[in-house]
């Protein structure tokens, strides 16, 4: 049986250090690959103003030639309205039901589980990598925030003080960032004049 990790986002966009996440999680786990996946709308980013999909999933596009492991994932996309992660895992696993899937989470979203859409449900149906960044440390509130706590397979993540926001406000002011993204999206970036003032 194949083991997927899947890495949401928004991807927008792609960076350096969702590559190094991406390559601790194939480390200290025994995942055959890891899918990106483009989210369309995410629920917690619905008043924010994000890149034309059609730009992000071919910046998504450029990287994953980087590595035989990585593969993209549109599945989302196809779904109208925001993407919740209850529909997609069961989504997936009725497409793939051969598959095991992983879902990997910063370590910053860990406290927030427990407010995911469907969480109790979620839990039952797929497991969790949480990235854990040095100084980390989560103590849970309650029986809930336990259990999920719980679900959670934690590996070792670099401290990277790298955003996609970031990068954005960087292009934005005409500064370079190169280095902080793969030269193939930052060629993209430029040939599209992405997030320039």
């Amino acid at each position: 049986m194949k083991r997927i990790g899947i890495f949401g986002g928004t991807f927008d966009p792609i960076h350096i250090g969702h590559l190094i996440a991406a390559e601790q999680v194939l480390y200290h786990t025994k995942l055959d690959e890891i899918w990106f996946m483009p989210a369309s709308k995410p629920p917690h980013k619905l008043d924010m103003k994000i890149t034309a999909v059609h730009h992000r999933v071919e910046m998504v596009r450029r990287v994953i030639s980087l590595d035989p492991r990585y593969h993209i994932c549109t599945i989302e996309l196809d779904r109208k309205g925001p993407s919740y992660s209850l529909d997609t895992v069961k989504e997936l696993k009725k497409k793939y039901p051969n598959y095991s899937f992983f879902f990997i989470i910063g370590g910053d979203m860990i406290e927030y589980l427990a407010k995911w859409h469907g969480i109790e449900e979620l839990i039952e149906i797929v497991e969790f990598i949480g990235l854990k960044r040095p100084g980390f440390s989560f103590q849970p509130k309650n029986e809930q925030e336990q259990k999920i706590f719980g679900r959670i397979q934690l590996i070792p993540m670099l401290q990277l003080e790298i955003s996609s926001s970031r990068i954005r406000e960087w292009i934005n002011k005409g500064r370079t960032v190169r280095y902080l993204v793969p030269s193939s999206v930052e060629e993209y970036i430029k040939e599209n004049g992405l997030y320039e003032g």
